[in-house]
């Protein structure tokens, strides 16, 4: 049974965050003018004076209604001035005690407190010893969770049997939480308080295993970064003991060494070796050296200063262009024309030429034609369809799988810097919400802007002034006006009949007779045959279906030939329809 002395007058010190238990020795720092007059005035007397939680520690000034009911009325052991000008005390808590009301005092607080007495001397019910016990267990489980818990803390907890002095010493030296101490101060029942400290400790058992996994967790992952790091270490000292070393600082000096060796413009070999002295500063393990290496490796393989020769001779060119297409006379008049004027002045910016004419006429294949007559390389770019800017100025480095765009790539794939660039169906162009590639191409084919064309991916200067491009377009009404004013535009008529005659005799029927694998001993073509093909069989501006239909009949007779039904056979009007 709990008995009750009554003290009046006592001065009440507010504590911040810490609550205060009976029979336990504490010392603080006290700053605040009506705490320090608190403390005078308990010296002035009996040193007792009543300790009292806030409810909120941040308030600087507290008042009745700012802390709680229950407290420690405890003696102050020892008062230290510190040069601070705050005051360290040492007090020693003595009994619990509660907030009767308070008294009005214009020095500092004052309250009339009631002092809970415990009966003492009571035999322990087996119910608070089973309590004790099971704190015992679940303190050393707790105790194995929190290393740095003194070795004085666990021998006092060992030794202790009394439930109260018990409970009172584990919730003042080990709850982390002012809330669940001041829960225990203001337990005055002792099963109920042992209950109350059980349960604390139980959910604390529980939050500081779930702290331990996700340490684990952490320490792990660190570890394997730690380790990959280790291993990374290793092997860049092996390999560079074994002369196979790849690391970011050698590849950047050997990338460096490349780029000096171009004599590249000043602007361009700036940049380049900045980017050299980025992929020397980065870790080998750094997902930005690949990207950076990608760059450089496609800067360095394009021909800056690689070019071919050209061989001017204009009457080779003619007889090759003859040899190789019958008619198109018009086209190889202006083609000698320009390479007339290119020998006369070579660093003639000359007008772009297109090509325009219904499909199987040949444009493609006379600009093909041109580049083996005057020794260009050539490469051919299809732009049916094609709607994206990025496809002819290329993407941003930075952007995952960027490539150049397809007038870099085919400068790259030609090996040149003065290829034959044929431009194929640019009237097929389109645009949509990436960008209009038209606008991309006015650059491209300008002969005053194309000697500093940028793509997005190099992000330097390339010239183009030496490109020689040849377009094509079936329609010239589609072509976008812009790219029109740029370009002389020349047409290709349809073929008549004679000209298709010729075309078939001289060029189609060799080609297909000598790709079947057969040869002219095997197979001929009569006169009226061909024209029965031509008159019958086709109806077409070119020659591509007519070129289709002799296919047809040297497959015909292959089928034969290899069964050995016939050994040769004559093609003519009478035989064709079979």
């Amino acid at each position: 049974m709990e008995t009750y002395n009554f003290i009046y007058n006592l001065p009440v010190l507010p504590l911040r965050g810490i609550v205060v238990f009976p029979k336990t020795m504490l010392h603080f720092d006290v700053g605040r003018q009506q705490s320090q007059k608190a403390i005078n005035i308990a010296m002035k007397n009996d040193q007792l004076i009543f300790l009292v939680a806030q409810k909120n520690p941040a308030v600087k000034e507290p008042v009745s209604n700012d802390l709680f009911s229950m407290g420690v009325v405890a003696k102050i052991v020892q008062v230290l001035k510190q040069p601070d000008d705050t005051t360290r005390v040492i007090v020693e808590g003595l009994k619990r005690a509660y907030i009767n009301e308070f008294i009005d005092n214009k020095k500092c607080l004052f309250a009339q407190v009631n002092v809970c007495g415990e009966p003492e001397n009571d035999a322990q019910t087996s119910h608070e010893i089973a309590l004790i016990r099971q704190i015992k267990a679940t303190f050393d489980n707790y105790a194995r969770l929190i290393p740095k818990l003194s070795s004085d803390v666990m021998f006092r907890v060992a030794t202790c049997d009394n439930g109260s002095e018990l409970a009172d010493f584990i919730a003042g030296n080990t709850l982390p939480d002012f809330n669940d101490k001041q829960l225990i101060l203001e337990t005055t029942d002792v099963i109920e308080r042992l209950d109350t400290l059980l349960d604390i400790l139980s959910q604390e058992i529980y939050i500081l295993k779930i702290e331990e996994k996700i340490g684990e967790k952490a320490r792990e992952r660190i570890d394997k970064t730690q380790r990959e790091y280790f291993l990374r270490e290793q092997k860049s000292i092996i390999e560079e003991e074994l002369g196979e070393d790849d690391n970011p600082k050698s590849e950047s000096e050997e990338y460096k060494e490349k780029i000096l060796a171009l004599k590249l413009p000043e602007e361009t070999e700036k940049v380049l070796l900045k980017e050299c002295s980025k992929l020397s500063k980065m870790p080998s393990g750094s997902h930005d050296v690949p990207v950076i290496c990608t760059y450089l490796d496609t800067i360095l393989d394009l021909p800056w200063n690689t070019s071919t020769k050209d061989k001017l001779n204009l009457k080779q060119i003619e007889r090759k262009l003859n040899k190789n297409h019958y008619g198109l006379n018009k086209v190889k008049e202006r083609i000698i024309e320009q390479f007339a004027v290119r020998k006369l002045n070579p660093d003639i910016k000359g007008q772009i030429i297109c090509l325009v004419g219904p499909p199987g006429v040949g444009k493609t294949s006379i600009a093909q034609s041109l580049s083996s007559a005057i020794g260009r390389k050539s490469a051919r770019i299809a732009l049916g369809g094609v709607r994206d800017e990025a496809e002819i100025r290329g993407h941003r480095k930075t952007y995952i799988g960027a490539m150049p765009g397809r007038i870099i790539s085919a400068i790259k794939t030609a090996g040149t810097n003065n290829p034959i660039i044929i431009l194929d169906e640019i009237d097929k162009l389109g645009a949509d919400y990436k960008g209009d590639p038209t606008s991309a191409l006015l650059e491209v084919l300008d002969g005053e802007q194309n000697n500093k064309f940028v793509d997005h991916y190099i992000d330097v200067p390339f010239d183009l002034s030496k490109v020689i491009f040849i377009t094509t377009a079936n329609d010239a009404s589609k072509i976008p006006a812009p790219l029109y004013d740029r370009m002389e535009i020349i047409n290709l008529d349809s073929y008549t009949r004679e000209e298709k005659y010729n075309i078939a005799k001289k060029h189609l029927i060799p080609k297909q007779i000598k790709e079947s694998g057969l040869s002219s001993d095997n197979i001929k073509f009569s006169q009226k045959g061909i024209y029965s093909i031509i008159d019958y069989y086709t109806r077409e501006a070119g020659v591509r279906r007519l070129e289709q239909q002799i296919t047809k009949v040297i497959r015909k007779f292959a089928v034969e030939y290899v069964n050995k039904e016939k050994d040769s056979i004559r093609i003519s009007d009478k035989n064709i329809s079979d």
